[in-house]
């Protein structure tokens, strides 16, 4: 299954397991964070495409972390005038996990499973002597 969702401006079509690259957002690594804002579902079956936003859809997403993109260069002139000036820009980012994508109610997380208790150790046999 995946999904289309929205996110600082732009459109990232995700499925669970992806990871992604959307413009910074202010949570700290390891957040978990909830889009509401999808804009189709697909994969199994018919797609559904939403009027903005499909229904009770939801995609979930954990922050692995915060960095910069490659710096672009920016060069402006006017000939004749002497005029040059180089500016730099690098563009803050965060990588996301993509956790679940879901339609209808969210799927609960599974329980963690108990751990077994540790195995007791045999007993040495007892042998009565006589």
């Amino acid at each position: 299954m995946y999904a289309v969702i929205k996110s600082g401006g732009r459109q990232h079509k995700v499925a669970p397991g992806d990871r992604i690259q959307v413009e910074k957002l202010a949570a700290e690594a390891g957040a978990t964070l909830t889009f509401s804002e999808v804009l189709m579902i697909g994969g199994e079956g018919a797609a559904q495409v939403g009027s903005p936003t499909v229904a009770e859809a939801g995609v979930k997403a954990t922050v692995m972390g915060h960095g910069r993109g490659k710096k672009v260069i920016a060069f402006k002139y006017k000939r004749r005038k002497g005029f040059h000036k180089k500016i730099g820009h690098r563009q803050e980012f965060t990588t996301l996990r993509i956790d679940k994508v879901w339609v209808g109610v969210e799927p609960a997380d599974p329980a963690p499973a108990p751990e077994p208790a540790p195995a007791a150790a045999p007993e040495a046999a007892k042998t009565e002597e006589g």
